[in-house]
């Protein structure tokens, strides 16, 4: 059985939906696509960074900057979308949190943002990179190259597709026996949220290593 390794590109659509403070964005919030809580989290991975940012989400990021307070951002910059199956429940949670910020201090709903959030949601364009590894070790061998699209396609985006909400990876080698089952444990403990994709590609090199590592000591 042979894994096909692709790549993918997330092109940004407007909804025309947009909020200037924060009672607006809890009301567009509560209305907009999940599509848009799923691009305003896990497409945040893929956007090109120049610096650092403190905050993975878009959210986090526009309430730090454009509304500048520190204490909602760092509130919701804790969400990990990984804890959710449902988008719903996140979204839920996203706005418990704006309303319990709302009590502490009332009037943050009507500051005016900096500039206003936009709700975007993501078109996913996917293709072949002509890699293949028919082995668990050549797929090892090929995992250091992955480009940060492959990873996304392959870990996050996956985690979307598959009705089990596991990775291609695991999926793949669940088809090649129980043998490959620790490596499959070893994948699902990475949380690929917190970290960049580089830092997921080489948490995925190191569990591959590890488990071919032990196997050939066996």
């Amino acid at each position: 059985m042979t894994f096909v390794i692709k790549d993918c590109a997330l092109i940004s659509m407007a909804t025309g939906l947009r909020a200037g403070n924060l009672s607006e964005f809890k009301a567009t919030l509560a209305l907009a696509p999940l599509e848009c809580v799923y691009h305003h989290f896990w497409g945040a991975l893929l956007h090109t960074q120049f610096d650092d940012p403190e905050f993975k989400n878009d959210f986090a990021v526009w309430v730090y900057r454009e509304l500048r307070d520190d204490v909602l951002a760092e509130m919701l910059a804790v969400l990990d979308p990984a804890d959710y199956a449902d988008l719903g429940d996140l979204r839920s949670d996203i706005i418990e949190l704006i309303e319990q910020r709302l009590e502490q201090k009332e009037w943050l709903a009507w500051v005016p943002a900096v500039r206003p959030f936009y709700f975007l949601r993501s078109q996913i364009v996917v293709f072949d990179t002509g890699k293949r590894a028919d082995s668990v070790e050549e797929l090892a061998e090929l995992m250091p190259e992955l480009s940060a699209g492959s990873v996304f396609y392959h870990v996050i985006d996956a985690r979307r597709r598959s009705p089990v909400g596991c990775d291609d990876f695991s999926a793949w080698l669940v088809g090649l026996g129980e043998e490959y089952a620790p490596l499959c444990h070893s994948l699902a403990e990475i949380d690929p949220y917190f970290g960049s994709l580089t830092d997921l590609r080489w948490q995925l090199v190191e569990a591959f290593r590890t488990f071919l590592e032990g196997r050939g000591r066996a």
